[in-house]
């Protein structure tokens, strides 16, 4: 992680700016905080230790899976949602996970700079490699985000948690969201048969009202195609959601293969988009 990407973070502790020094971020305060050997930076408040974010296997099934092209349709919507982005612009992804949608939002402009949020250190570490132009980061989401006031002019947040009063807090004047958010029909062929989660019935209205007061809403569309998937990647798909914390894997493995190959399954989201009071 470079110095100007650490400029933009703020001290978890004293919420004054940070530079990078060496391998150290430093605050005027006195409180530094090291690189890691991977080159993510750990600014997870001691009072939020024990958090569980997602687990090795997990980031590694995403990591796979994602890079299978599978939810491309999601990554392609959101760089034809951040057009507008300027050359210089700072972007930030909340709950990030391997910095896929952030790599590909960035583009090729050379100037532009991402942070990459999560709480998970098997996340942060896969973030840190994806891109120079990352920043990979390790907080709470839920708690204050460490970023300095109006530091970025676009933030991603893509199945992850919401904050809004800190997000909003981050964005510049003016500055945009967008959000990802799975709808009733997403891996709909999958849920029952392999005891997934389903998508609360209303997620749309929570995401009204979480957000509604602190941005104003400017656009929404649904993303949907149908995958084809081996029974692998299905397997893969399954470990990089939240239901594989409570699934019983060997169930799962003797449920998976007696799956249909290739198994056709949608992909169904709603991207909206917001923006911050100007």
């Amino acid at each position: 992680m470079d110095a100007d990407l650490v400029a933009v973070l703020r001290c978890p502790a004293c919420r004054r700016g940070l530079t990078l020094i060496d391998r150290t971020a430093k605050c005027a305060s006195g409180h530094s905080y090291d690189l890691a050997k991977q080159g993510y930076l750990n600014l997870l408040p001691s009072a939020s230790t024990g958090i569980d974010g997602d687990s090795a296997a997990m980031i590694g099934a995403r990591t796979v899976f994602l890079g299978g092209g599978h939810y491309a349709p999601i990554r392609d919507a959101l760089i034809l949602a951040a057009a507008g982005l300027r050359e210089d612009d700072v972007v930030v992804e909340v709950g990030a996970g391997t910095g896929y949608y952030l790599a590909g939002v960035l583009g090729t402009a050379a100037g532009r700079r991402g942070i990459a949020l999560d709480v998970s250190r098997y996340a942060a570490r896969r973030a840190a490699k994806v891109d120079p132009r990352i920043g990979s980061v390790v907080c709470d989401a839920w708690r204050e985000l460490p970023l300095l006031d109006d530091s970025a002019q676009l933030m991603l947040n893509v199945f992850a948690p919401r904050n809004a009063a800190e997000m909003a807090r981050v964005l510049a004047p003016g500055g945009s969201l967008i959000v990802v958010t799975p709808n009733q029909q997403h891996l709909a062929q999958l849920v029952d048969v392999l005891g997934l989660v389903k998508v609360d019935e209303q997620k749309e209205r929570r995401l009204q009202e979480s957000l509604s007061g602190e941005f104003v809403q400017t656009g929404s569309e649904v993303v949907e195609e149908t995958m084809r998937l081996d029974r692998t990647a299905v397997e893969q798909l399954v470990m990089m959601t939240p239901s594989a914390r409570h699934l019983n894997h060997r169930e799962l493995a003797h449920q998976i293969a007696v799956l249909p190959e290739p198994a056709i399954v949608t992909l169904s989201v709603t991207l909206s988009t917001w923006r911050a009071p100007q």
